[in-house]
């Protein structure tokens, strides 16, 4: 009777452990599946490389100094060649007189042009032709190689800008590298990249793109703040990295 008894409870010892681990490998499954499906929803959800794609598919804006030709396929008697675009922003046409224009695209200046000439003209079709613009740069400023302004083109990150610019010199503060954005009103800030975390972790997906006009600036390091004030050249070897 002890044995049969014995033997049932070790049944039932083993029932249960088998039961347990069903369900505790049931529930890892579940909250695999839910994290995946988590996931993929997060993922597919997340416009970040539509935005990013759109963010610099950006189209050129008028600016004073800049200069283009008119064509009129009607009327001929028109056509202007080399208007310049004034510094407050104003071009002179003939036969309407001024006209603001800054800050246009090429599509958005030929919207403008059409209907201001269409006081004087039954539904002209215009073109526009851009002769001289200023072409697409940045700023690199601060603890580079070579400070500077530098043209900008196609698609160029903020690690590659630093690069362009002779890259890091040894006072620089990798950390806390600044972009800045111009905008109507002058300079304003955009954020800060800790470029040694993100190429120390290799993410560099999150390496932002420039725009025309932006400024990067890298700032000084603590040790060379105070580099200047050791008493021997020789401590300098053992700076530390920022």
């Amino acid at each position: 009777m002890k044995t049969m008894r014995t033997h049932w409870m070790l049944a039932s010892l083993v029932a249960f452990l088998v039961t347990a681990a069903t369900g505790s490998g049931f529930a890892q499954a579940t909250t695999r599946t839910g994290e995946t499906g988590a996931l993929e929803a997060s993922s597919s959800s997340n416009p970040a490389t539509g935005q990013q794609l759109q963010s610099r598919i950006r189209r050129y804006k008028i600016a004073p100094g800049d200069s283009f030709d008119i064509t009129f396929e009607l009327s001929p008697e028109f056509n202007q060649a080399g208007v310049s675009v004034q510094p407050d922003g104003f071009v002179t046409l003939h036969g309407i007189g001024d006209v603001h224009v800054q800050g246009q695209t090429v599509p958005e200046l030929t919207d403008t042009l059409r209907q201001a000439y269409s006081k004087i003209l039954n539904d002209p079709i215009i073109s526009i032709a851009l002769k001289d613009f200023q072409k697409p740069y940045f700023i690199a400023d601060g603890q580079v190689g070579r400070p500077g302004k530098y043209e900008l083109r196609s698609d160029t990150t903020l690690t590659e800008a630093i690069a362009m610019a002779g890259g890091f010199t040894d006072a620089s503060k990798h950390s806390e590298v600044r972009l800045y954005r111009r905008t109507n009103d002058g300079w304003a800030f955009a954020q800060i990249i800790n470029v040694k975390k993100m190429e120390l972790k290799g993410q560099l997906t999150e390496d932002p793109y420039l725009h025309p006009g932006d400024m990067l600036f890298v700032p000084k390091n603590r040790f060379s703040k105070i580099r200047t004030f050791l008493p021997s050249p020789s401590l300098s070897a053992i700076a530390p990295t920022f």
